[in-house]
């Protein structure tokens, strides 16, 4: 009986500490869906833009900085717009939030 316990409590041991380096691991980058409030660019030949979006999960606005040139294209010709639902990635730089992956969850 001391044996099957002793044997249970090392396991739910070493399952909490796996999954407690999984969400480390995972700190870095954060993900949400959400739907686009405000789209800034700073012009014509920006190379960044600025997106605000509405998280689905908590209601709170995100700003997120994207520079890939693919997305910004896709903002400059409205093929993005407000009110699309966005699958984002982002990481917190320098306490900015920019952008690792910014796609419609409709496709784009």
């Amino acid at each position: 009986m001391r044996k099957a316990l002793s044997v249970m409590v090392l396991v739910a041991v070493v399952a909490v500490g796996l999954l407690s380096l999984t969400a480390t691991a995972q700190a870095g980058e954060i993900k949400f869906v959400g739907v686009i409030t405000r789209i800034e660019i700073g012009g014509k030949d920006a190379k960044t833009a600025t997106a605000t979006l509405k998280d689905n999960e908590s209601g709170n606005p995100v700003e997120v900085i994207v520079n890939d040139d693919l997305t910004l294209d896709k903002f400059k010709d409205h093929r993005i717009v407000e009110g699309d639902e966005i699958r984002c990635k982002y990481e917190v730089i320098d306490g900015k939030n920019i952008s690792k992956y910014f796609r419609k969850t409709a496709g784009c």
